[in-house]
């Protein structure tokens, strides 16, 4: 049976950093965020040529190995077929094995282009199956479904497979990241996790959890509580002292700050007036980026314009 046809053009995909577990929903919570790396593959006649940009250009493999390539790779195989060739343009933004989904968004990024670039790749791989491939490759849902879809997601698993549901943030919130110099792994973070918690502590999360859907939706007052967690996030206090030291001093000043995802980098979710105020909290060390909430998830962009 013959394989598939390939588009001629190349594709370009833009994908937005992701915070997973907004401290609650350990393993299912998900906010897209307005920091973004863009990927351009075009079918070659042979070979693979790789080009990286930005974070990461002195580190990442520019073979089979790139986490893009391998991603390319997977959905091409669901696909029907590989191209001949390819070539892959990255240009991340997304600061790499800082709890910000830089896996995810060249997870995405990846199956999305092979997608782009085969004709009649969307009915083929339609955005179900495009979760579920993504959870596959990455492990968990909770940032390729907020990197896949934008807003506020809530990703779980049924049958085995990846779900997701998307909702709209409240507009007023305004992110704040504290990106320290030095990362942290992600096997780390996680392996200090107990295998049992108390019940009073799962208990507890349940409610905050849920409590946290309504402060990110609607009643953002209600933000400093619903982000309170007993779950995971002083277990990783070893691997990352300095990160839970700083969620506790903004907490202390009433500002909701969350550990992103594994970490080290610490989330604040303010607003317009607060922002500018909360960011100054960042000591030596840390970097602190005012970012915009991402709305779209990953999208197909025209070539030119858009930087």
């Amino acid at each position: 049976m013959a394989g598939p046809a390939f588009r001629a053009a190349a594709v370009r995909v833009r994908v937005p950093a992701t915070s997973a577990n907004l401290g609650p929903g350990f393993d299912a919570f998900g906010l897209a965020l307005g920091l973004y790396d863009d990927v351009v593959v075009r079918v070659a006649d042979s070979g693979l040529h790789v080009d990286i940009a930005g974070e990461g250009a002195d580190t990442l493999a520019r073979d089979e190995k790139h986490l893009v390539v391998r991603s390319l790779r997977t959905a091409f195989d669901l696909l029907g077929g590989q191209p001949r060739g390819l070539e892959v343009v990255c240009a991340n933004r997304i600061p790499h094995g800082r709890g910000l989904g830089s896996s995810s968004a060249a997870i995405c990024a990846g199956i999305m282009a092979a997608r782009a670039v085969t004709i009649g790749g969307a009915s083929a791989l339609d955005d179900t199956a495009l979760l579920e491939l993504a959870t596959e490759i990455e492990g968990h849902p909770d940032n390729v479904a907020a990197c896949l879809l934008g807003g506020f997601t809530l990703a779980w698993s049924e049958g085995g497979a990846a779900r997701a549901i998307r909702m709209d943030p409240s507009a007023s919130l305004v992110p704040v990241v504290f990106v320290p110099a030095d990362p942290v792994l992600t096997e780390t973070a996680r392996g200090l996790l107990p295998r049992t918690v108390p019940h009073v502590d799962a208990a507890a999360n349940a409610g905050r959890a849920a409590l946290l859907v309504e402060a990110l939706t609607r009643r953002p007052e209600l933000l400093l509580p619903a982000t309170e967690d007993r779950l995971h996030q002083d277990y990783r206090t070893p691997a990352m002292p300095e990160t839970l030291s700083l969620v506790n001093r903004l907490r202390g000043e009433g500002v909701p700050a969350v550990v992103s995802g594994a970490g080290p980098t610490v989330l604040a979710l303010t607003d317009e007036g607060a922002a500018d105020k909360v960011s100054r909290h960042a000591g030596e060390g840390w970097a602190a980026h005012r970012l915009s909430l991402d709305a779209a998830g990953a999208c197909v962009l025209p070539l030119a314009g858009g930087q």
